[in-house]
């Protein structure tokens, strides 16, 4: 599981860390079981306080996304399903979109441009992904 942390991004890294798994839940690319980083090692891996995945983890377990078992740390809750509904999902997409949107408009970027560069940047993080 591979989480994309940006110290300087204006969202917060817990918030980030909770969207993440979100979508990766809402994707299908994490299915009910399957188990999340310890919370030290995903820390240590993006050298981030602990508290910070902690008070994540808590806030996805409090959605009844994550579930905690003893002996084995954090896992995607049992009665999670996939959602795989394109409106659910592009409801996850949309913040992200929309501030793509805005800092395209203040650098007077226009859409056809825009939407150009989030086609050439799908294709190259498809093309990083393992078979």
């Amino acid at each position: 599981m591979h989480f994309d942390i940006k110290p300087s991004d204006t969202l917060p890294i817990y918030r980030q860390i909770v969207e993440q798994v979100q979508r990766m839940i809402a994707g299908g690319a994490c299915r009910p079981g399957d188990e999340l980083p310890s919370v030290r090692a995903l820390a240590q891996a993006h050298a981030i306080n602990p508290m910070t995945v902690s008070k994540a983890y808590s806030l996805l377990e409090g959605e009844g996304l994550l579930e905690r078992r003893r002996g084995v740390g954090m896992l995607v809750a049992a009665q999670v399903r996939p959602k795989r509904d394109r409106a659910q999902c592009l409801s996850l997409l949309k913040p992200a979109t929309e501030a793509a949107a805005a800092q395209a408009l203040q650098l007077g970027v226009d859409a056809d441009a825009a939407v150009a560069l989030l086609r050439q940047c799908f294709a190259e993080i498809q093309s990083r992904k393992p078979e």
